[in-house]
């Protein structure tokens, strides 16, 4: 492409969903951009008023090209991020354990390339605020508490965005080109794609936080990881920081859980019920965990997913889907930030190196369904992996897979 000119050069970009992806492709589009072309002008529109605080931890991934630690290289944003690690650079590792705690096995993935660790977890919530921030410091227009509602398609080719503010107010807000990286309950995605919605992928977790101000008991305080029953059931656990770790116990179902919520006290009770009952054949110190369990903390989540999605519809001319909005993996895959950090360093890397919009969605499309749709294919391997009812069975066919799912196991 001539460095004279480029098809955004001093249009309006919209970016719905102020999060990973959104945040990711806002700074990649930024630091990728040539300098002798005016900038477009970004405004990024967030529907929660105020940060949200995600009281759970994340995985990494920094062994392969497709790694979201690899994407924060590219922005400059692997040192900060680095920093933020619960079990630093040379500790932490993913770990299968029985029922008496005893290690099956454990990983600790190769770095890609000359990347200084192969993976690592962060808090949500600390890897958030470091793609708002990098937003914000190249003065993207950071807009909290809107919500987009609907888009569509003017007469002269731009989108018009439908908006609602905290106040119930409505308007509106047109743009020459529409990035939707509102999450998995994507509001423009239902207004766009009714019949895209997010599908049930066969598991039920109840869980919660656990909160120990003297420490978090053994073996989970330097690492993180899985015990495996061979009975159906499985408990995954993972440090949010030094004093609390999240536990979630799954069983595979036929139907989702229909619970909206385990707040109330008598709820709680039977959750923690439900869970030293179906848990009974763990050691401790699992029954400690779930005894330990902040109340407001605890949860009923089934697994849900959504297959990517390509934008050769031309009822999508200009608008594209990224991260959750696009193709949305449940917590067995363990890699939806991986994806959506991927998903917006690619959709900018190709706007500024193709020659047409038109051609840079597409090339993005190769990259980004691809990867998503084997994420998807994985953490239903990892879901049937890991409520086998038979270790050995278990470790047997992960012994025989031949893709890189079983070494993805540690990012549940």
């Amino acid at each position: 492409m001539a460095a004279s000119n480029h098809f955004l050069e001093g249009k309006k970009i919209i970016v719905v969903g102020g999060g990973i992806a959104g945040c990711a492709f806002v700074a990649a589009l930024h630091k990728l951009w040539n300098p002798n072309w005016r900038l477009p002008e970004i405004v990024i529109l967030e529907r929660n008023p105020r940060d949200v605080r995600h009281n759970y931890s994340i995985s990494l991934h920094g062994d392969s090209v497709n790694g979201g630690l690899v994407a924060l290289r590219q922005l400059g944003l692997l040192g900060e991020t680095l920093s933020h690690s619960i079990f630093g650079l040379r500790s932490g590792q993913f770990k299968m354990w029985d029922v008496n705690w005893k290690e099956l096995m454990s990983t600790q993935p190769q770095p890609w390339g000359d990347l200084p660790t192969g993976s690592m977890r962060i808090q949500r919530s600390d890897l958030e605020r470091i793609l708002v921030r990098e937003a914000e410091r190249i003065n993207a227009a950071f807009h909290r508490g809107v919500e987009c509602t609907g888009a569509e398609r003017l007469a002269n080719g731009r989108i018009r965005v439908a908006v609602e503010d905290e106040a119930g107010v409505k308007d509106h807000q047109d743009c020459d080109f529409l990035v939707v990286a509102d999450g998995a309950q994507s509001r423009l995605r239902a207004a766009l794609r009714p019949h895209d919605g997010l599908k049930y992928a066969g598991a039920v977790q109840i869980g919660g936080r656990a909160e120990f101000p003297h420490g978090i008991p053994e073996p989970i305080e330097e690492n993180w990881g899985v015990l495996l029953s061979g009975k159906g059931v499985c408990c995954y656990f993972s440090a949010v920081d030094k004093d609390t770790v999240v536990w979630a116990l799954s069983q595979q179902r036929a139907e989702p859980d229909t619970r909206t919520s385990v707040a109330t006290p008598d709820r709680f009770a039977a959750l923690k019920e439900e869970a030293l009952r179906l848990g009974s054949m763990f050691s401790e110190p699992f029954c400690t965990i779930v005894e330990s369990t902040i109340p407001s903390s605890a949860f009923v989540t089934a697994a849900m997913e959504k297959e990517p999605f390509r934008h050769d519809d031309p009822s999508l001319e200009r608008i594209v889907f990224i991260g959750d909005a696009n193709h949305a993996v449940s917590a067995f895959a363990g890699n939806g930030a991986n994806l959506a950090l991927k998903d917006g360093w690619d959709l900018a890397e190709n706007i500024c190196h193709q020659s047409s919009l038109h051609n840079a969605v597409a090339a993005y499309d190769r990259l980004g369904f691809a990867r998503a749709a084997e994420a998807i294919k994985s953490s239903h391997q990892k879901i049937d992996f890991a409520h086998c009812t038979s270790v050995k069975d278990s470790l047997l066919r992960a012994g025989l897979a031949t893709g890189r799912w079983f070494m993805r196991m540690r990012g549940m």
